[in-house]
């Protein structure tokens, strides 16, 4: 279970860097369903995809730690579950968005337990050889 935590953080880490590099550079073009949104919404885009790649960088210092720390990834296991969230609030107030953006929800929403279920799959095999 240590190397399944490991390896679903790396890959989080290196997914949320390289999709905030692409919001950042593509702006309005990476946001499925947006087309000519103007640049209010591409100026928030492309913020919010330097904090997503900051989110990724923050899940690539994690790993790299020994044990990975369960704390740090139940918190930001906790942080990708309030963005599903807030993709059902959208939902609720504002109908269903592009197909895509419901499949980035089930993500969303389907993988922070998980994460939750491995946080300390690191530290108890740490505590178990010792």
């Amino acid at each position: 279970m240590a190397r399944t935590l490991r390896v679903l953080a790396w890959t989080m880490g290196i997914a949320c860097v390289a999709i905030g590099l692409l919001h950042m550079a593509a702006g309005n073009a990476a946001i499925p369903g947006a087309g000519d949104a103007g640049a209010t919404i591409d100026s928030f885009g492309r913020f919010m995809g330097a904090v997503f790649a900051g989110y990724g960088l923050a899940w690539l210092w994690a790993v790299r730690q020994t044990p990975v720390p369960a704390v740090t990834v139940r918190l930001l296991a906790g942080v990708f579950l309030l963005g599903g969230l807030s993709r059902v609030l959208s939902i609720a107030m504002e109908g269903r968005p592009d197909g895509f953006q419901v499949v980035l929800m089930v993500i969303e929403l389907g993988l922070p337990p998980v994460y939750f279920w491995l946080a300390d799959a690191e530290e108890r095999a740490l505590r178990a050889r010792a």
